[in-house]
């Protein structure tokens, strides 16, 4: 419940700061356009040509962005930007709970056998209950069976390990998911964009490039989108694969150095 509420939040606070950019360049767009109507209505004698030339002012990139944006159609581009938006909200919420999970093993064990010298098994499990992380989760499931026998803690070590990569990997499938819509809903906006330039053509009964390019243009904007959020989730995804191997990586070689430490002071 509490993922999910984290994910939530994640997406509204997404969701919140893409809005409010488009919205304050809204106004901007309103008061540049409300100054351009002023200057031209104090300046009635300047030539037309520096108008022009004015108007014609280099844009900035997220004004250029935004005007593809709105080119290619608010039904396939806002399905896309939300695949975006829940993709890095997913993304964001697994890096988060991966680098939560990271723990210095050789510290831990170094902590478990200084335990064990001193105190005993209860002690070495008070060690893993304030150690955040899987690895800790998995040593105090050994010292759990400890007196049940080597074997058994091992087998216990196995079992609770994979419980534990299953949660690890939660979430990644969604991820994937967005990664084959986002291309996906693109290259259906590409089709009905191509269709709705034939229909043009057949409407207009001539095959003319304005009338095709307008079609055309706006169909390839939606594969061009779709392609851009693909690639930024694929980043995500693979540094999120990257970093549980390696977590999956340490659980088994600190799984290793734990069950020697179980037989070191085994009696």
């Amino acid at each position: 419940m509490k993922r999910f509420i984290a994910f939530l939040t994640l997406a509204s606070l997404l969701n919140f700061g893409f809005f409010s950019v488009l919205y304050a360049q809204d106004e901007e767009v309103e008061e540049a356009a409300e100054q351009i109507t002023e200057q031209a209505a104090e300046e009635t004698t300047q030539p037309a040509a520096t108008l022009v030339a004015d108007d014609a002012g280099p844009k900035g990139f997220h004004n250029v962005i935004k005007d593809y944006f709105i080119q290619g159609g608010a039904g396939f581009m806002g399905i896309v930007l939300l695949a975006l938006i829940f993709g890095l909200a997913i993304a964001i919420e697994r890096i988060i709970y991966l680098n939560l999970a990271t723990t210095n093993t050789q510290k831990l064990l170094n902590k478990i056998e200084s335990a064990m010298e001193s105190s005993g098994i209860e002690a070495a499990k008070e060690v893993c209950k304030n150690t955040r992380g899987p690895v800790a989760s998995i040593f105090y499931q050994g010292l759990h069976r400890y007196n049940e026998g080597l074997e058994i803690v091992e087998k216990s070590i196995i079992a609770y390990g994979s419980v534990l990569m299953g949660r690890l990997e939660s979430g990644l499938s969604w991820v994937s998911l967005f990664i084959a819509i986002a291309p996906m809903l693109g290259f259906m906006g590409t089709v009905i964009g191509m269709i709705m330039a034939f229909d043009n053509i057949e409407a207009a009964g001539d095959i003319s490039p304005s009338i095709v390019a307008g079609g055309i243009k706006v169909a390839l904007l939606t594969t061009v989108f779709g392609l851009i959020v693909a690639i930024i989730l694929q980043i995500f995804y693979n540094y999120l694969v990257s970093k549980i191997d390696s977590l999956v990586n340490n659980m088994e070689d600190s799984s290793i150095s734990f069950i020697d430490i179980l037989a070191k002071y085994k009696k």
